[in-house]
């Protein structure tokens, strides 16, 4: 059903090809996705086509504006670049179509670990795998004597021994931006702890539960070692807060590791010390404590048969083997023909190696993401209790499910 961690602990291996994909389009092809530097690439690598026109919106934002930019007819998207989370929403409101005739003729090069296969019909095409992991300072780290984290439990210990020092006043470093951000950082901590989010068998909501707890103190617990405004800083800003000198240890997207520190005006002592590894484990666990993702694109189905084709023809183009160079194969884990592991992409294979969870694919699973990213920012500012923020989660998404016919 979807790209498996055998898959992406199998694409260690270096491939090659030499095939060449010219691309001359003849129908407008406008793409919505992230503004990640690999997503960027991929943008820019489908405008590269001659013929029409190619248009890209890439923001922080798509999720709040992809369903409604594909549920128009015709689709204002014709193409929307997701995840394993993001494409279900779509799937949700049947606004992509399938794609198995658009493989048989423009995709014969595609390998089969990039075809995103639900209910028997390709849906999507994967052209990256991605994980949250260990970004820290080596230089800040040998200062207080200590190895890089391997437990969350070790960056509590660490956080506190680098302000003691009085190296940094807030050394810890996360996504903890009230909504999604906040949301995804739960589903980590929680699966870490060995939490299961719904009952067997079911789509009944089960977080609130001893792990959803220890979840939650844990979030608090490393929250008072971030910048006191942790709940507007998003992965820019999570990053932004590193390169100013401002942050030792941090779990991030290892799409945005690569580059983290090629931004103009790193301080060189930021450089030199930038470090990668594995994601850490929580609470005596051996289960890593963050999700294993793919990015890719689909293809919208309000949306002329001609422009469908010219988006299949150019999101092809744009993650053609000739796009890797040595810019771009720092810029993610890519699932493309040619593409040999770099120092960067050490802590997205490491989380494949452990065994990490990847992000559950089940139609209700962004309910719950939705109702999390709503109902624990009170909790993270001290306003009410772990038990209480989980018994509002709970009833905002079965309120959801309800609605939509999951329970």
């Amino acid at each position: 059903m979807f790209l498996n961690k055998i898959a992406l602990a199998g694409s260690l291996a270096v491939l090659t090809s030499t095939a060449s994909y010219a691309c001359e389009i003849s129908a407008r092809v406008s793409i919505v996705g992230n503004e990640f530097p690999a997503i960027q690439t991929v943008g820019a690598g489908a405008q590269e086509c001659a013929g029409a026109e190619v248009k890209t919106n890439l923001t922080a934002d798509h999720q709040k504006i992809n369903v409604a930019g594909m549920q128009g007819n015709p689709a204002e998207y014709t193409s929307a670049i997701v995840a394993n989370s993001s494409i279900v929403a779509l799937m949700n409101e049947d606004v992509i179509r399938p794609i198995d005739d658009l493989v048989a003729k423009h995709g014969q090069h595609l390998k089969s670990n990039q075809l995103i296969t639900i209910d028997g019909k390709v849906m999507a095409v994967a052209f990256m795998a991605n994980a949250q992991h260990l970004v820290y300072r080596a230089d800040v780290l040998e200062k207080i004597g200590m190895e890089p984290p391997k437990t969350y439990e070790d960056m509590l210990a660490a956080a506190q021994k680098i302000r003691e020092m009085g190296l940094m006043q807030n050394p810890v470093g996360g996504a903890y931006k009230a909504g999604w951000n906040l949301a995804q950082e739960f589903n980590n901590m929680y699966i870490g702890h060995g939490g299961a989010f719904f009952k067997d068998g079911s789509a009944e909501v089960a977080i609130n539960n001893a792990q959803g707890v220890a979840t939650l103190n844990m979030m608090k617990a490393l929250s008072e070692y971030m910048n006191p405004d942790f709940l507007t800083h998003d992965s820019n800003a999570t990053n932004a807060e590193f390169r100013a000198g401002n942050v030792a240890i941090m779990n991030m997207w290892g799409s945005r590791a690569a580059t983290l520190v090629e931004a103009e005006g790193v301080d060189q002592s930021v450089k030199d010390g930038f470090a990668i590894a594995g994601p850490m484990t929580v609470g005596g666990g051996s289960m890593p404590a963050t999700t294993l993702w793919w990015d890719g694109w689909t293809v919208a189905k309000n949306t002329s048969d001609a422009e469908a084709e010219a988006t299949f023809i150019a999101m092809t183009h744009a993650i053609r083997p000739e796009m890797l160079n040595d810019t771009t194969s720092t810029q993610a884990v890519w699932l493309i023909d040619g593409y040999q592991p770099t120092p960067a992409a050490i802590g997205v294979f490491a989380a494949a190696n452990a065994g990490s969870t990847p992000y559950p694919m089940v139609p209700y699973q962004g309910l719950l993401h939705s109702a999390l990213g709503a109902e624990l920012g009170d909790f993270m500012q001290g306003k009410e209790s772990a038990e209480q923020a989980l018994a509002d989660i709970e009833a905002a998404y079965t309120a959801a499910a309800k609605e939509k016919g999951f329970l």
